[in-house]
């Protein structure tokens, strides 16, 4: 076993993004993207190597929040301003309007499904309440829930039969049954924390669930009963949100507003989100259920 598992060290510079850095994902590549890169409205590209450049303006009026990567590996960008879920190709870097519902709050992050339907958290940050939403193959935006807290961070077990989704404010995580159809059902408390925000989360292989402590800085590691296993300790303490990549998939990285950088650390198994984008593992598995 590795010695520096679960030892956050700084990865970026500080100070390279703004406090609004959020996201983030890894494209094949492994190459890893935040978005508000230097200024707010971009989408920065950062390389395994640590180097980091713009990559896309996003347009007049947007702003991007959680990044994931879908079935054709363009990036799919929640704009919390626009009430947007934007496109993005990653070969031409041409931004494309996929989703537009005006009767979203400000959609924040994404969780896919490995048929590639979507889930967004919607908090309303003004009255600390939330929605979450279902966004199939039609690219149509159904709302599964109103009146929940400030839905934030969101999730699919690695089995694809839970979803997870917190409220920041409340402190509290939510699961869910999902079924192939992608319904939702049985809706149980996980987890719940007595201080400091939740912000995003995401999956390893094993089923475990990460969480961003916001102003705690560390991140919550979850088995999937909902058992609190370890807390990694970062530099900085406005973690916003995770992902995992590397050439094993086991390399997770932090943004972090507070410092305007990214940390990293290393784990014992490889995050979901990476292994979706695996040839043997990705979304084509299931590709023949969204027909």
């Amino acid at each position: 076993m590795e010695s520096n598992l679960y030892a956050s060290r700084i990865f970026t510079e500080p100070g390279g993004f703004p406090s609004g850095i959020e996201g983030p994902a890894c494209d094949s590549e492994g190459n890893l993207y935040a978005v508000n890169y230097a200024r707010r409205h971009t989408i920065g590209k950062v390389t395994p190597a640590g180097e980091c450049e713009l990559f896309v303006e996003l347009p007049e009026g947007s702003s991007g929040c959680g990044i994931r990567f879908n079935r054709q590996g363009n990036m799919l960008v929640a704009d919390h301003i626009g009430h947007h879920i934007l496109e993005v190709d990653i070969r031409t870097r041409q931004v494309a309007v996929r989703v537009f519902e005006p009767a979203m709050n400000q959609p924040n992050d994404l969780a896919i499904a490995d048929n590639g339907v979507l889930f967004a958290s919607d908090p309303n940050w003004r009255d600390s309440t939330g929605q979450l939403w279902r966004i199939g193959p039609d690219n149509r935006a159904e709302l599964l829930e109103a009146g929940m807290g400030t839905t934030n961070g969101i999730e699919i077990s690695p089995d694809g039969r839970v979803l997870y989704v917190n409220e920041t404010r409340q402190r509290l995580i939510w699961a869910y049954d999902l079924s192939a159809s992608m319904d939702i059902s049985r809706k149980r408390l996980h987890a719940s924390f007595p201080d400091y925000g939740l912000d995003g989360m995401r999956c390893d292989a094993a089923g475990n669930l990460y969480v961003t402590r916001h102003g705690k800085g560390s991140i919550a590691v979850l088995s999937p009963e909902g058992e609190l296993l370890r807390e990694i300790v970062l530099h900085g303490k406005e973690c916003t949100n995770l992902t995992f990549g590397g050439p094993d998939g086991r390399t997770c990285y932090v943004t972090v507003a507070d410092t305007g950088n990214i940390e990293t650390f290393r784990t014992e198994a490889a995050g979901r989100c990476w292994l979706q984008r695996q040839e043997k593992y990705g979304f084509e598995k299931k590709e023949e259920s969204i027909e």
